[in-house]
């Protein structure tokens, strides 16, 4: 993941993890990839890719702040060194940003957007306001119109924290009346920031954080996926594409892969900042999972680094006894690495270890019979005519 604006953003969300990353940075530097730098992981990135297909993921902050132009320089520089690839790129912004001016470019140049919205407004702007405390739910609306405009492709990316964890079906059926078809569910588990802590830190597991207002738990973590489950299961599979639901069929089918949150291993989603420091995750942007900086050492060797491989491994060497024997092990494998910090068994249990569980065996029996039409040649939303789904 490019973080090119660094953690600049003209929101102030309640929630956000990576504004505090501006700690890591010279104070009043400017959060903005230099054309030396962006040319720098372009071709790095290009280089390091095995196959033909490249993709390039621009995330925040918030990188529309970068404007058009800068965005046109980083296209020019991928023709420059694709060397005959397909490139192919994806943009995740707050939508604020967006007009007319911005719809026609990424129409033109096929990029996939991701909108983060949280549901209707009186959900959404609990904690999504901008830099003067103000609702912003408006002005995502009106970007998102600006995509439906002009044609872009677009999926919604939603943060399930407190302000929305008990309105799942509200929340579903808003994000469907206003089209979207791609829809992702994340939940929020931040820790409040350490007493005198001088720089971003993760969890530690010798003393378990306190929990943030807005974080969720396990329990309602898993209240929200079964209720939102159960109408897809009933209306809407085929139609709508839950990434947490397709990722749970290719549980019961044996596929590899899929959400870093639920593969056995991770360590592939690093990030690289805008001044070239390349880190562990982009959930792992601290000093001490900093991996080095590509003006000093190739991106592919930072990505491969022994250092960086056992931080992969150690997701699925790092569990509690507890998960080995679990039912739904093969689906979940611990969750995201961040959100272990509850001792137990000499090692640390998920935060939402009891949602997911809950969720994946509630899903199981039509999982189950989803994973049979597939194999037997048949579409899985064949599953909505069946009894007790």
């Amino acid at each position: 993941m490019a973080k090119p604006a660094g953690p600049a953003c003209n929101l102030r969300c309640a929630y956000c993890f990576y504004l505090e990353k501006e700690e890591l940075f010279p104070p009043r530097s400017p959060h903005r990839m230099s054309d030396e730098m962006l040319e720098l992981f372009v071709r790095q990135y290009i280089e390091a890719q095995p196959g033909e297909r490249v993709v390039f993921a621009w995330q925040g902050g918030e990188p529309t702040l970068l404007g058009i132009g800068w965005f046109r320089q980083a296209l020019a520089l991928q023709r420059r060194y694709g060397r005959g690839r397909v490139i192919e790129n994806t943009l995740q912004t707050n939508g604020t940003l967006l007009d007319d001016g911005w719809g026609a470019f990424l129409k033109e140049h096929g990029f996939l957007v991701g909108i983060s919205i949280d549901g209707p407004p009186q959900l959404h702007d609990r904690y999504r306001v901008n830099t003067h405390g103000r609702a912003t739910s408006s002005r995502v609306l009106r970007g998102l119109e600006v995509l439906q405009r002009h044609g872009v492709p677009f999926n919604t990316l939603t943060c399930v924290s407190a302000a929305n964890a008990d309105s799942p079906l509200e929340v579903y059926r808003f994000l469907k009346r206003i089209g979207s078809r791609y829809l992702q569910f994340i939940p929020v588990v931040e820790h409040a920031a350490q007493a005198g802590a001088t720089a971003p830190a993760p969890p530690s597991q010798d003393a378990p954080p306190r929990m943030s207002p807005f974080s969720v738990g396990g329990e309602r973590w898993g209240r929200f996926l079964i209720a939102v489950y159960d109408e897809w299961i009933r209306a809407d599979v085929g139609a709508i594409h839950v990434d947490m639901f397709e990722l749970s069929l290719a549980k019961w089918l044996g596929i590899p892969g899929g959400l870093c949150v639920h593969a056995e291993t991770c360590g592939d989603a690093l990030a690289i900042e805008h001044d070239g420091s390349v880190y562990a995750c982009d959930h792992y942007v601290y000093p001490g999972f900093k991996l080095g900086n590509i003006r000093q050492q190739p991106l592919a060797a930072l990505a491969d680094a022994p250092r960086q491989l056992q931080f992969g491994l150690d997701k699925a060497h790092r569990l509690p006894d507890a998960c080995f024997a679990c039912p739904v092990l093969f689906a979940c494998h611990g969750g995201c690495p961040k959100h272990r910090f509850q001792a137990q068994d000499g090692a640390t249990r998920n935060h939402l270890c009891s949602g997911y569980l809950a969720y994946f065996s509630h899903a199981g029996p039509s999982m189950r019979k989803m994973a049979d039409l597939y194999r037997r040649g048949r579409s899985p939303a064949a599953v909505m005519a069946q009894p007790n789904t």
